[in-house]
């Protein structure tokens, strides 16, 4: 059987101007009329975002403006799941690409707005090419003085014309006529006020030249981790309750073991734990559920969870002991043994009446 050919396909690529190289890739570009977006390389070929985050920055840049691009409205549009896509809008927003900012509207309600920006460098760089553009309203300003200085210049050339033409100003024509001689030099003149038209206008582009990015550059330095926390005293017995719950991770969950060296070293964020009155299950709890798999470092996993899941103090209040009343034996709470109330207000009535 013969194997159909695409003759579109061999049309095309006998309309490739270049002669076809050996081996690659071979790009048969036909222009868009509708319905495209511009990417650019910076995007495209960038070899910090996988694919997967290049594939979703092009698709929400297609995307028309107002369009939900959340987890959820993109995982309902995609067929990627929630994982994958809030993976790639991570890596759009550590690259500058994609940014979230929480906004309060004039009714007091706050939403979050999300912002993709196609060329996320050039928000780095002051942009005056704006400042052409403002320069155009004060054309009119130059034009007045240039039309003043004509009549000015006219006589100068040609005195003897200037009283036979004075009453005849409606016809232009005659006057064209002597215009490439004398006149075409005399034109630039009326551009010397013309210094004087930009000079008001200056200021205009320096608040888009003030411009502050609100993107962090890929670059910028990044905030140092916290330490391990530590108790306010590494007792024997909080060492030795820390070292076994460390050494029987694995027990629990076999992706949790660790080293001698690295049980050492957490064993200060486990007494903190119990320091402050956290029973052994519940840190075990902390450490080993909803850990991704795998757990390629086990050491770095338990020390992050450690720092950031680590309770607040606890506040112990303080419970008056129960003493035993001297003279009628009730119990009763006071700091220091002695008697009850009733036995103190009967012994200060008869020292009342004793006085008496």
């Amino acid at each position: 059987m013969d194997t159909k050919q695409n003759t579109a396909l061999l049309r095309a690529l006998a309309e490739v101007p270049a002669p076809l190289p050996d081996r690659g890739v071979i790009h048969v570009v036909i222009p868009h009329t509708d319905r495209f977006t511009v990417v650019g390389n910076h995007l495209a070929q960038n070899a910090g975002l996988s694919t997967t985050a290049v594939g979703f920055a092009v698709r929400i840049q297609s995307l028309p403006q107002g369009t939900e691009v959340g987890v959820k409205a993109l995982a309902a549009r995609f067929p990627e799941g929630e994982k994958l896509i809030a993976a790639a809008l991570r890596e759009l927003e550590a690259h500058g690409y994609l940014q979230r900012a929480r906004t309060r509207l004039p009714n007091g309600r706050i939403v979050t707005r999300t912002v993709f920006c196609n060329q996320p460098t050039a928000l780095l760089r002051p942009r005056a090419a704006a400042a052409p553009p403002q320069q155009a309203p004060p054309a009119p300003q130059v034009r007045a003085p240039a039309r003043a200085s004509v009549p000015a210049a006219a006589p100068g050339p040609a005195p003897a014309q200037a009283p036979a033409r004075g009453p005849a100003l409606a016809p232009a024509p005659k006057p064209e006529h002597h215009a490439p001689e004398t006149p075409a030099p005399e034109t630039p003149a009326p551009e010397a006020p013309a210094p004087e038209a930009p000079a008001p206008e200056a200021p205009v582009p320096q608040g888009h030249a003030s411009f502050t990015p609100l993107v962090p550059p890929p670059t910028a330095p990044k905030s140092p981790r916290p330490p391990l926390p530590r108790p306010r005293e590494l007792t024997p017995e909080l060492e030795r309750i820390s070292t076994a719950l460390l050494s029987d991770l694995h027990h629990h969950s076999p992706e949790f073991t660790l080293s001698e060296e690295h049980v050492h070293k957490l064993v200060p964020g486990v007494a903190a734990w119990l320091e402050r009155d956290t029973r052994p299950d519940t840190i075990r709890h902390a450490l080993t559920t909803n850990a991704p798999e795998p757990v390629k470092y086990p050491y770095q996993f338990v020390k992050h969870r450690l720092t950031v899941l680590l309770p607040p103090p606890a506040h112990r209040t303080s419970v008056t002991p129960f003493q035993t009343c001297d003279g009628c034996e009730r119990a009763f709470r006071a700091p220091a043994p002695g008697h009850c109330r009733d036995c103190r207000t009967g012994h200060a009535h008869e020292d009342q009446q004793a006085a008496a």
